[in-house]
């Protein structure tokens, strides 16, 4: 099994190998990014976060996500409201892990 990492942005925390595509809270970045809030790498477990490690990462796009859509109904009212919502989110591949 490969070597992974778990790093934290945008209140979340992700779970990554080399390679990987992941989907995040909108982040105000071009080309390369890193991120140094990293939870864990391989059997290291850091207290919160481990020294010296970075997972490395390169935007591909930015964009929206899919449309959720919210619906409000009270029974017998009368009443029926929907609204939609997209969020934007970063799309990243994962360069590089480094321990």
């Amino acid at each position: 099994m490969s070597e992974y990492a778990i790093f934290q942005t945008g209140g979340k925390q992700y779970r990554v190998a080399n390679g990987d595509i992941v989907k995040v809270e909108k982040l105000n970045a071009t080309g390369t990014i890193e991120f140094d809030q990293v939870l864990m790498v391989g059997d290291k477990v850091g207290t919160p976060f481990v020294d010296g490690a970075k997972v490395i990462a390169e935007v591909v796009e930015q964009k929206r996500a899919d449309k959720i859509l919210v619906f409000k109904k009270k029974r017998r009212q009368n009443y029926r409201r929907t609204a939609g919502h997209r969020q934007f989110i970063t799309v990243l591949k994962i360069k590089e892990i480094k321990a």
